[in-house]
């Protein structure tokens, strides 16, 4: 008599990584209607918040527990700078990505300094801000123009 094949147990489905969380951070909202757009088509990422100064940005972060901030230098009430600086003492796992039309490498220099994870400029393509995120988010640093002395 035969018997029935065993039955065989199916790998189970990968379950849904949880996707990166991102807060925007910039004073102009056509920059900020552009970058959730952008992000909006990453399947693995989700917009949870958007600031327009640094004050916003760091209450909001606080708040939000984002894994990645976008954050522009040249802000008001509290600079891009000083935003990142405070936001990583309370929040030292976030990683905070620099997006901004400064790309002198003092400025570089210093967001290094404060532990932002990279920096890219606003004139990059846009293909290529996923991709600095998921680099940072990953704990890998993107700087674009690159750090100074490569």
């Amino acid at each position: 008599m035969m018997m029935p094949p065993a039955p065989v147990d199916e790998p189970a489905l990968p379950a849904q990584a949880k996707p990166i969380t991102i807060l925007l951070t910039d004073d102009q909202v056509i920059i900020r209607n552009g970058l959730r757009g952008l992000l909006e088509q990453e399947t693995d990422m989700v917009v949870v918040g958007e600031a327009e100064n640094g004050q916003e940005a760091v209450d909001m972060a606080r708040k939000l527990e984002p894994d990645v901030v976008i954050m522009d230098l040249a802000m008001p009430v509290l600079s891009g700078l000083e935003a990142t600086r405070q936001i990583l003492e309370f929040l030292p796992a976030t990683k905070v990505l620099i997006f901004s039309s400064y790309t002198d490498y003092a400025y570089i220099e210093e967001v290094m300094k404060l532990g932002a994870c990279g920096s890219l400029a606003k004139h990059t393509a846009s293909r290529d801000l996923p991709k600095a995120i998921r680099e940072v988010y990953k704990g890998n640093t993107c700087f674009a123009p690159g750090p100074p002395g490569r």
